[in-house]
């Protein structure tokens, strides 16, 4: 199966979307707070920076707050550092506040001593951008050269703020008007206005319902489902927890690391920091794979396309705003292709589990030349401190 370019568009923005803001409806979009204060700390980490202040109060007391930012590898590849907020310097926010947790909000935007303004999705020019590392179209072998650091397109809200819109990629984005919903474009449940949003004591899979489920469970896989765990999506959060290795390897445009030899490349992805190893010289799975997250994969060549064939998992969840789960039958087929001209690298892929759900998942993803250098995830959730 080949999707054409406008189908993995499609298949690309919906679990980015989908799991963007893992705590979205925490946070009450239909209203505003505006603080001014000092910034004591700045903290940019995975999955949510944040950002410190003490406020004074008119009775002389000072009152913390923190505001939540995107996570640390987005804000990178926006162009901000740690070094926007300068210690002990005057900021104001505004922001839209935490429904349950005091002095906690949802950094709107933020204007900075001597004015400079930075909106939460705004995209700030750096002055001296790394060039771009060379790299070779093709091994000495022959084979392409999938080795160096990949990232999908960045998702930002229409809206800069954060406030309203839809999440979609960044260079769609840029050709729309704030906040402007284009066809076919929803707003992200729980911003401001939505259903979700006015929902009383929004819960984080408030609105998650609006979403197609990728695929059908069978009666078995909605039993199994049922009985997984009733683990909420915020505790998987805090419990730095992946989804699966279709699913996590475009999220929030976190930047992976390929590296490939002869025999095998290793894939370290920029999400949760999921590793996992495609083996070149083998033909078959081994009779006793051990069930793991990232399963057992073997890769062939069909020509310049790089076919990897991925068994052995645990079972698992199809995606992050889905209850539906895949079992240790779960079969992947991925599809690496890499256009050496446009140095852009297409992933397909088909997964099956009849045990657990009916026909196929399909979906893609598109893969660019990382325009920040890959890093360590280091998972570090500070939702609840």
């Amino acid at each position: 199966m080949r999707l054409p370019y406008h189908a993995f568009i499609g298949a690309m923005i919906l679990p980015s979307v989908a799991t963007a803001h893992h705590g979205i409806a925490n946070f009450d979009h239909n209203k505003d707070v505006d603080l001014t204060g000092i910034i004591t700390d700045v903290a940019l980490i995975n999955p949510h920076s944040w950002l410190y202040i003490d406020v004074a109060n008119e009775d002389g007391t000072v009152t913390q707050w923190r505001c939540e930012m995107r996570a640390a590898t987005v804000l990178r590849r926006s162009g901000w550092s740690a070094d926007l907020f300068p210690i002990g310097t005057r900021v104001h926010v505004s922001a839209s506040p935490e429904r349950t947790i005091p002095n906690t909000c949802y950094l709107n935007t933020a204007i900075l001593e001597g004015g400079t303004q930075l909106e939460r999705y705004g995209q700030i020019s750096q002055a001296e951008p790394l060039p771009a590392a060379p790299r070779a179209a093709r091994l000495p072998s022959g084979v392409p050269n999938l080795g160096g650091d990949w990232a999908a397109e960045q998702v930002v809200m229409t809206d800069p703020t954060g406030k309203s819109g839809a999440l979609l990629p960044l260079d769609i984005v840029q050709s729309l008007e704030p906040g402007e919903l284009p066809p076919g474009a929803m707003p992200f449940p729980g911003s401001r206005g939505t259903p979700e949003s006015l929902v009383e004591g929004a819960v984080e899979r408030q609105g998650f319902a609006n979403f197609p489920e990728p695929v059908t469970p069978t009666e078995y896989g909605r039993r199994m489902s049922a009985e997984f765990d009733d683990t909420t999506l915020v505790d998987r959060m805090l419990s730095c927890q992946p989804d699966n290795i279709l699913f996590d390897l475009s999220f929030e445009g976190h930047v992976n690391r390929f590296v490939q030899t002869d025999d095998e490349i290793r894939i370290t992805y920029g999400f949760m920091d999921i590793e996992r190893t495609i083996y070149l010289n083998m033909d078959e799975h081994p009779a006793d794979i051990e069930p793991s997250f990232a399963g057992h994969s073997i890769g062939r060549r069909e020509g310049d396309v790089l076919v990897v064939d991925t068994i052995g998992f645990t079972p698992g969840r199809i995606a992050r705003t889905s209850d539906l789960m895949y079992g240790e039958g779960f079969h992947v087929v991925e599809r690496f292709i890499l256009n050496p001209e446009t140095t852009i690298l297409v992933r397909e892929y088909v997964a099956e589990d009849p045990e657990y759900f009916l026909g196929q998942l399909t979906g893609g993803d598109i893969l660019k030349p990382g325009d920040i250098p890959y890093a360590p995830y280091n998972c570090d959730d500070r939702t609840i401190e």
